[in-house]
This record gives C-alpha cells, structure tokens and sequence, in this order.
C-alpha cells in the first residue's frame, strides 16, 4: 500500500476511534452490547439497558422489582401481587394464557419468561415477535442471587440489583449456619392431596428443608413433583409434615390443609403435633422472599426437635 494511502486509512481509524470513544463519554448511541446468561443457557443481547419490560410470572414480577428494575415494568400476568406497586402494572394475561396483541401494543424491549410455567405454544408465539426473551427458572436458592444480578445488567440497575443480591445471601447464610447441622428432622412436604404430591430433591422447596437441617423422605423420587400413595408417606414416618397456605398460619392454629393426616396417629409427626403450613407466596415463588419462607420453615422444624425432645424425655 502506498504511504499516503496508508496515511489516509490510518487517520480515518483513529477518527472513528475517537468518535467511539466520544459517543461512550457522553452517553449518546454506540456499537456497545449488553448480555446475560438466562436460565435456558441462552445469552440474552440487547444494544442498551431494556427500557420497556414485561414480566409474564409473579415470581419474575418480585425479581424485577428487587433487582432495580420496577419502573420499567410495562405489563406483567395475573397474580403479580408483589410488592404492592405492582398491583397497579397493567395485565397481559396469565401464566397460560398470554394477550399477544396487548404484549405488542406495549412495545416492551425484553420479556422475562417462565421457562416451564409458561405454556410452550404461547412462548412460540412469543419469539414470531422478535422480542427479546430472557427465561427466568431459579431451581436452587442460591439462583436466586444470581438472576438478581443477571437481570440487573439488563436493566442497567447492577448497583440495586447487586446489593438485593448480597442481603439475601447473608439471610440464606446465617440461616444455613444456624440451622443446617442441627438435629435432622425427617420432612413430607405435601404439594397436593388429590392425587397425593410430593417435591423431590431437586426440587428449591427440598434445598430449603435441607438448609434447616431437615430431610426430604422423598428426595429420591421422580419426576421434580412426584405422585405417590399414602401408605408410602406412612412407611416413611415422617417427623414433620409442610404444606403451603394461601395465607401464614399460626403454628398452634388448626391446620385444615393437613387435617386429613389426623386419621393415622400412629406417624410421629401427627403424633408430636408436628404439622405446619407456610404462606405459600414465601415458598412456592423462586424470589428473594422465598429467604423468609425458609425462615418459618426453619422456626417450624425447629419446634418438631423440641417436641421430639420433650416426647423423648
């Protein structure tokens, strides 16, 4: 190449470099990308933090929140309850049935997705709107934290989401210290009883009994919400027995969720009075919250050793 055409390729470089460095110093439009990593294992690219979002689950609703991210909030589904300001985001249908044309009207530049609450059709439909997706599934406590911060750096609120991020992983932390080596208390957590079921250990609710030193009977089970029998929780004799409520139940309160266990005194957690219902919403959600649902379970488990001691002595 001859020197003066070399001269003039090189300058015209160094005043696009410099342009593009101008650009990133004032805050105007640049080629930079931001990404995350969703729970799918897809890497989520947008050209700038996502202005315009819409939240198809609650749990997905209190991450958003909690990760700095509830101004932005366009639209979300029935039942995104939590925290109180996002009662009043207009609704874009539920967990099984989305309004498309709704979702399209409200131009939202990313939507968070329940990766398997959300029925498959409806998310196919979803992607022929070129919009992009980020599939939010926390299976273990500690994605919790994580999609807190993912989600930050979508919404350009790492800071907040950071520091949401941090505080529950203290909580998640002092109660593994307190709770985690104590007494094992062998655990039936009963989704539903007609049919009868259960979670196995791959389950976030089993991570939660096992952060409070208790023990999942049916930890071994397949698939994630196994179906079984009766006469298979009888066997298993457990010293406790969870559900979750609509609403926090006073440990001491009539429990008619699980009244129906009455019929066998002979299991030791009918036996020992061991029988606890949580509020579901602090449970069943995979969001920051579910820290103080873990923390009623563990105050629960904690009362069935003192009444296994007491029944002892």
């Amino acid at each position: 190449m001859a020197r003066d055409a070399w001269i003039g390729l090189s300058t015209r470089i160094f005043v696009a470099a410099c342009t593009a460095c101008a650009a990133l110093a004032t805050g105007t439009a640049c080629a930079a990308t931001i990404s995350a990593v969703d729970d799918a294992g897809e890497t989520v690219t947008l050209a700038a933090p996502a202005q315009r979002v819409i939240s198809l689950s609650p749990h997905a609703t209190e991450l958003i929140y909690a990760a700095g991210g509830g101004a932005k909030l366009v639209g979300a589904v029935a039942y995104s309850d939590y925290p109180p300001q996002a009662q009043s985001v207009p609704r874009v249908g539920d967990n099984r049935a989305f309004d498309l044309e709704r979702i399209a009207a409200l131009k939202p530049d990313l939507i968070v997705v329940w990766r398997h609450g959300n029925a498959q059709q409806q998310i196919d439909r979803l992607r022929e709107l070129h919009i992009p997706l980020f599939f939010s599934e926390p299976h273990r406590l500690d994605d919790v934290a994580t999609s807190l911060t993912r989600l930050g750096a979508l919404l350009g609120t790492q800071k907040t989401a950071a520091q949401a991020a941090l505080a529950y992983r203290r909580t998640i932390a002092q109660l593994r210290t307190r709770y985690s080596l104590r007494a094992p208390v062998k655990v039936f957590y009963e989704v539903w009883d007609r049919p009868l079921m259960t979670i196995n250990g791959e389950h976030m609710i089993s991570d939660v009994i096992a952060l409070c030193g208790g023990r999942n009977v049916f930890a071994a089970l397949r698939p994630l919400v196994p179906t079984l029998s009766t006469e298979a929780v009888l066997a298993a004799n457990p010293d406790a027995i969870i559900t979750a409520s609509q609403g926090a139940t006073a440990p001491d309160q009539p429990l008619p969720a699980l009244a129906h266990w009455r019929a066998w005194p002979q299991v030791q957690a009918v036996a020992r009075g061991n029988l606890f219902s949580i509020d579901g919403d602090l449970l069943t959600r995979p969001g920051p919250r579910i820290a103080q649902g873990a923390a009623q379970l563990c105050e629960d488990l904690d009362r069935a050793r003192s009444r296994d001691a007491s029944t002892a002595n």
